[in-house]
């Protein structure tokens, strides 16, 4: 009989820091692949430009391989440091330079429906993608990246409070002005373009 393969166990993030800090640059390559995606959705989406976000991403992941050994696993999980850090720099871009379009996400491809949708499921789905990117690029600056650290960061209460430097409870607060504001953008939208589909039909 042949005995089972033995798993192989991924070091956890913070084992990889520790080697990006020792000058590992295998370390660093695996955690761009590890969070590198996430960060320039959650970057694409505050900025609204995917260009301005691949430079922050780049810079994000500069300053780690610098800055590595200032990490202290005592004081939260390495992807809310990474967060953090890509927050402070997409406010930095933002304040360098005057952004052209907000949630402009043509060149972050989202998958918004399998290819067995039908056409007319497959433009909905679209149409209050649009819908909801464009109530986003409405939003007031916190609220927005309070919603795309939860939404894309996929960060905990306590997490997005520590990236935007605030309280547990400013931040849910935060959250739900966000998510009633996205909902209502959204439910006003669908009900003008059902008053135009009537409007045609009749």
């Amino acid at each position: 009989m042949v005995p089972a393969a033995v798993q192989h166990e991924e070091p956890r993030d913070d084992e990889l820091l520790a080697r990006v800090a020792a000058g590992n640059q295998g370390a660093l390559s695996e955690l761009i692949a590890r969070h590198g995606r996430g960060l320039r959705i959650f970057a694409a989406r505050y900025l609204g430009n995917a260009g301005d976000a691949e430079d922050v991403v780049q810079e994000v992941f500069v300053t780690i391989w610098k800055q590595a050994a200032r990490f202290d696993p005592a004081r939260g999980r390495v992807s809310t440091w990474l967060y953090r850090i890509t927050a402070n720099r997409c406010i930095d871009q933002r304040r360098r330079r005057a952004l052209r379009t907000f949630i402009g996400l043509d060149d972050v491809h989202d998958e918004v429906a399998s290819q067995e949708a039908d056409a007319e499921a497959t433009t909905a789905a679209r149409q209050e993608l649009a819908i909801v990117r464009d109530g986003l690029s409405r939003l007031p600056e916190r609220q927005r990246m309070a919603v795309l650290l939860r939404a894309v960061g996929d960060l905990d209460i306590a997490a997005i409070a520590e990236v935007m430097g605030g309280s547990a409870g400013s931040a849910e607060q935060l959250l739900v002005r966000g998510r009633r504001a996205l909902r209502d953008h959204l439910r006003d939208h669908l009900a003008m373009a059902a008053e135009g589909r009537e409007r045609k039909s009749s």
